[in-house]
């Protein structure tokens, strides 16, 4: 459901959904096959570490530097995280089994948490001490204008695991504790000794 033109954010989902009509209509018009992939949430080691990088990301960087985790809103949006073994898996199936030829594809885990749950998440498996320090951000203080945030996201899987029998394996503290584990290190390396 995309929500009125007048609001910013809808401009976002209307572009995905334009590149899709494009690419189905290339696909009718020279015979090319074209599978449209949809990610949710794919995050692990390597990952941007900006707001770029996904909630996850900004999460991590506060909890290891013992700073106020930044939640947009209330908190209270839910999103599905897929780690990225589990998305390049879905990836790669997608190229090799024509009955992907023509279809959009959910990638993504069904683990649906909300924002401030996985905040609490990642301040646990962090090991940061004490009571998580969470910061509630105003979608307004960022974007200057009336924001409407998606407050549920979960993929239906269902089409993709049917055609190419793919599903996500790696449940989401498990990814964590990965992708904690990496941007630790990653972080030690980059700062000056």
């Amino acid at each position: 459901v995309i929500g009125s033109s007048k609001v910013a954010r809808w401009a976002y989902a209307v572009s995905k959904l334009f590149d899709e009509h494009l690419a189905l209509a290339y696909q009718e018009s020279h015979g090319i096959p074209v599978t449209l992939l949809r990610f949710f949430g794919s995050y692990g080691p390597r990952q941007h570490l900006t707001w770029w990088g996904g909630p996850q990301s900004v999460f991590i960087d506060a909890a290891l530097d013992g700073r106020a985790i930044p939640v947009h809103g209330d908190g209270l949006q839910t999103r599905s995280f897929t780690f990225v073994s589990d998305t390049v898996e879905g990836i790669y199936a997608s190229t090799v089994n024509p009955a992907a030829n023509g279809e959009i594809l959910n990638l993504g885990s069904t683990h649906e948490i909300t924002i401030l749950d996985l905040a609490k998440m990642i301040h646990r498996l962090s090991g940061a001490s004490g009571e998580p320090n969470i910061e509630f951000v105003p979608y307004e203080s960022f974007t200057g204008k009336r924001y409407e945030d998606v407050r549920r996201r979960v993929p239906d899987v269902s089409l993709c695991e049917r055609l190419l029998g793919v599903r996500a394996k790696v449940g989401l503290e498990e990814g964590l504790k990965r992708t904690i584990d990496w941007q630790r290190e990653f972080t030690a390396i980059k700062e000056p000794a």
